[in-house]
C-alpha cells in the first residue's frame, strides 16, 4: 500500500507539509472532488479548526468553482481574520458574484489595503471602473495609504486622460519610488493605451531605473503614434543601455517593420532572433512570416514556416494569413488542410483568414469551411460571420450571405459595410439601401463611416439611383460627420455621367476643396467622348495628365492619341505616346478565372496561366487537331 493510501486510511499522521504539498496540487488541478477530498482529511486529522488551513481550503473551493461549498465553510469558520475575508470577496468577485461581494465588503468587521485593492480591482474586473475609481476615493478619504498594487490596478483599466494624471498625481504625492517598475510601467502603459505619446516619454525620463518591460512599453507607444522609426531606434539606444530585448521586444519589432515595409530592418532583427534563440517563441517566429509576407517575400516566409518541427496554431495562421494577404488562395487553402491533418484545431482567426482568401471559382470549399465553422461553433463569431459574407458576396452567391447576415447577432461597424458593399457589387441596389436604413435605426448606436457610404454610392451608382445619390452624398458632412474623398467624388460623378448630367459632374469636379486624384476625371472623360465632345474630351485628358496623383491611368493617354489621329495632329501623338512610354502605361488588360475540378484557369490578354492540374496547352491542341480532323471528314 503507498503512502499516501496509507496515510488516507489513518495509518500513519499526515504532517502540515504533506497537506502543504496537497493543497498545491489541488491548485494546479482546481479538481473539486480532489478539494473536498482535502477539505476531509483534514477535518480527519484535527486541521480543519486552525484559521490557517480554513483560509486554505476557502482559497481551493473558489478555486475549483465550488461556491456552494466556499460559502458554507466561510460561514463555519468559527475566528474569521482579515485573510478570510479578503480570500470570500475574491472569491466572488472571480465568480461572478457581484452583489453578494459588495455585501461582503459592507459586513466587514476590518478591512486592510488588500480589501480595498480586491474591491477597486473587482469592479473594474466586472465592467465598473467608474465605481473602482469612486472606491479609490472612499479609500482616500478613510486615510488608507494607497499601495504600488494600487495604483497599478488603477493604471489598468482608465479610460480617460483626467483620471490618468489624477493617477499619476496621486502616486507622486504617495511617495512612489522613481525606481518602483510596477507603478510607473503600469503608469506608462496607461497612457499608451489613453494615446498620450508626450506623458510616457515623460514617465520614462523621469525613472531612476527601467527594465526591459518599461522599455516594450516606449517602444509599443512610440509605434502606436505613428513614430515607428523613432520606436526601431529605441531597440538600439536600449542594448546601448545594459537591456537586453525579450521575445515581446523582437516581435513588437518584427511587427514595426511588416508595417514599415522595411524589408533591410527586419532581417536585422531575424538575426538577433536567432542570436538570442527567440525562434523557439511561436509569436516571435509568427512575426517574422507576417514581416516577410508583408515585404513581399513570401518565399522566405514559407522557408520559415518550413522550420517547424512541430506544427502549431499560430504560425498557421500566420502562413494562412500570407497567402491570403497575396492572393493565393488556393495555397492557403492547402495549408489549412495540412494544418488539420496535422490535429490543428483551427480558431476563428484561422477560418477568417481562409475564408477570406478564397477567390470567385472557390464556392464549394467555401460552403465546407462554412460547415467547419458551425460544427466548431465559430459561425457566431463576428468576424467569421464577416468573412463569410464576404466570400460568398465574391463568389456570387447572395442569397447564401444574407443567410447569414439574418442569423448573426453581434453585428459590429465592418460587418454591416461589409453587406451593404457586396449587395451593391452583385447589383442588389435597393437591398443594399434597405440594409443601410437599418443600419440608422440600429440600436447600438453604430454610426455610418467613409466605407458604409461609399458601399451606398456604388449602389446608386449602379442602378442609376440619382436622386437617392445625390441626398446621401450631400448629408455625409452635415448628417454623419463624414467629409466625401476622392472615392466619393468619383462614385458621384459617375453617377451623374451615367445619368447624362455631365455638365453637373464637371461643377462638382471644378468645386473640389482639395486637389482631386486623376480617377474622378475618367467618367467625365468617358460621358464626353460618348457625347462626341472632341473639346471637353481633349480638355479634361490635358488636365489628368497634369494631376500630381499616383498611379497614373492610361485612359488620358489613349484618349489624346485618338484625338490627335483624328485630327491628323502627328507630332502631338508622337510625343503623347513618348510620354505614355517614359511612364511604363500599359492598356488595361481584361481577365477572367475558370474553376474546373481541383484546378483554377486564369486568362489574360492572350496568356494561359494555369494552377494546378495537367498541360492545358497540349490538351487544347489535340482538341485543335480533333476539330480539324472532324471537319476533313
Amino acid at each position: 500500500m503507498s503512502s499516501l493510501l496509507r496515510r488516507a486510511h489513518g495509518l500513519c499522521m499526515p504532517s502540515s507539509c504533506y497537506f502543504s504539498r496537497l493543497v498545491n496540487n489541488c491548485f494546479l488541478s482546481k479538481s473539486q472532488t480532489l478539494t473536498r477530498i482535502v477539505h476531509a482529511q483534514l477535518l480527519k486529522v484535527g486541521f480543519i479548526p486552525n484559521t490557517y488551513w480554513q483560509n486554505r481550503c476557502l482559497q481551493l473551493y473558489f478555486k475549483s468553482g465550488s461556491i456552494i461549498d466556499a460559502f458554507k465553510l466561510f460561514d463555519n469558520i468559527p475566528y474569521k481574520n482579515t485573510i478570510s475575508w479578503n480570500i470570500c470577496l475574491k472569491g466572488m468577485f472571480k465568480n461572478g458574484y457581484l452583489n453578494h461581494a459588495l455585501d461582503l465588503f459592507d459586513e466587514m468587521p476590518e478591512r486592510d489595503v488588500v480589501s480595498w485593492n480586491t474591491m477597486i480591482s473587482g469592479l473594474a474586473s466586472c465592467g465598473f471602473p467608474e465605481y473602482g475609481i469612486r472606491v479609490f476615493l472612499d479609500m482616500q478619504r478613510l486615510v488608507i495609504r494607497p499601495t504600488e498594487f494600487t495604483f497599478s490596478i488603477l493604471a489598468s483599466f482608465v479610460s480617460c486622460v483626467r483620471h490618468g494624471e489624477q493617477i499619476h498625481g496621486n502616486a507622486i504625492c504617495s511617495g512612489v519610488s522613481k525606481s518602483n517598475f510596477v507603478v510607473w510601467n503600469s503608469v506608462m502603459d496607461m497612457y499608451r493605451r489613453l494615446g498620450v505619446f508626450e506623458y510616457t516619454l515623460s514617465v520614462f525620463l523621469t525613472m531612476e531605473d527601467r527594465d526591459v518591460i518599461s522599455w516594450n512599453s516606449l517602444i509599443l507607444c512610440c509605434s502606436d503614434s505613428g513614430n515607428k522609426e523613432f520606436a526601431l531606434d529605441q531597440l538600439c539606444l536600449m542594448r546601448e543601455m545594459g537591456n537586453q530585448p525579450d521575445e515581446y521586444t523582437v516581435s513588437t519589432v518584427l511587427s514595426i517593420c511588416s508595417d514599415l515595409r522595411d524589408l533591410c530592418k527586419g532581417k536585422q532583427a531575424i538575426a538577433l532572433c536567432i542570436k538570442m534563440g527567440f525562434f523557439a517563441n511561436s509569436i516571435v517566429l509568427g512575426a517574422g512570416i507576417d514581416m516577410f509576407s508583408k515585404c513581399n517575400r513570401l518565399v522566405d516566409s514559407v522557408k520559415l514556416f518550413a522550420q517547424l518541427e512541430k506544427w502549431d496554431l499560430v504560425l498557421c495562421n500566420s502562413l494562412v494569413g500570407s497567402y491570403s494577404w497575396h492572393g493565393f488562395g488556393e495555397d492557403a487553402l492547402s495549408v489549412f488542410v495540412l494544418a488539420m491533418r496535422q490535429s490543428v484545431r483551427p480558431d476563428k482567426f484561422t477560418l477568417s483568414s481562409i475564408l477570406s482568401s478564397m477567390n470567385v471559382v472557390m464556392l464549394d470549399q467555401g460552403a465546407q469551411v462554412h460547415s467547419l465553422a458551425i460544427k466548431l461553433g465559430f459561425d457566431l463569431d463576428t468576424a467569421v460571420a464577416t468573412s463569410l459574407i464576404e466570400m460568398y458576396f465574391k463568389t456570387g452567391s447572395v442569397d447564401s450571405a444574407m443567410g447569414v447576415f439574418a442569423t448573426t447577432d453581434g453585428k459590429d461597424l465592418i460587418f454591416w459595410n461589409t453587406v451593404i458593399m457586396g449587395l451593391a457589387r452583385n447589383s442588389r441596389a435597393a437591398e443594399s439601401l434597405a440594409v443601410f436604413n437599418q443600419l440608422l435605426i440600429h440600436d447600438r448606436g453604430l454610426k455610418p463611416d467613409r466605407v458604409t457610404l461609399m458601399g451606398t454610392l456604388i449602389a446608386c451608382c449602379y442602378a442609376g439611383f440619382v436622386k437617392e445619390g445625390i441626398q446621401i452624398f450631400s448629408s455625409m458632412e452635415k448628417t454623419h460627420g463624414v467629409n466625401p474623398g476622392n472615392e466619393h467624388y468619383a462614385c458621384i460623378i459617375e453617377l451623374l455621367c451615367r445619368a447624362g448630367m455631365i455638365n453637373e459632374a464637371k461643377h462638382i469636379a471644378d468645386n473640389i476643396p482639395f486637389e482631386p486624384s486623376s480617377h474622378i476625371w475618367e467618367p467625365i472623360l468617358s460621358a464626353s467622348l460618348d457625347l462626341g465632345d472632341t473639346r471637353l474630351a481633349e480638355t479634361v485628358a490635358k488636365r489628368m495628365l497634369e494631376s500630381d496623383s499616383e498611379p497614373k491611368s492610361a485612359f488620358p493617354y489613349l484618349v489624346l492619341i485618338k484625338l490627335y489621329e483624328m485630327t491628323l495632329r502627328w507630332e502631338n501623338s508622337v510625343r503623347i505616346r513618348y510620354a505614355m512610354n517614359e511612364h511604363k502605361l500599359k492598356s488595361a488588360q481584361g481577365s477572367s478565372k475558370i474553376g474546373i475540378k481541383s484546378s483554377v484557369y486564369s486568362f489574360e490578354a492572350d496568356q494561359l496561366q494555369i494552377h494546378g492540374g495537367h498541360d492545358t496547352c497540349s490538351i487544347l491542341e489535340l482538341l485543335s487537331w480533333d476539330f480539324v480532323d472532324q471537319k476533313i471528314h
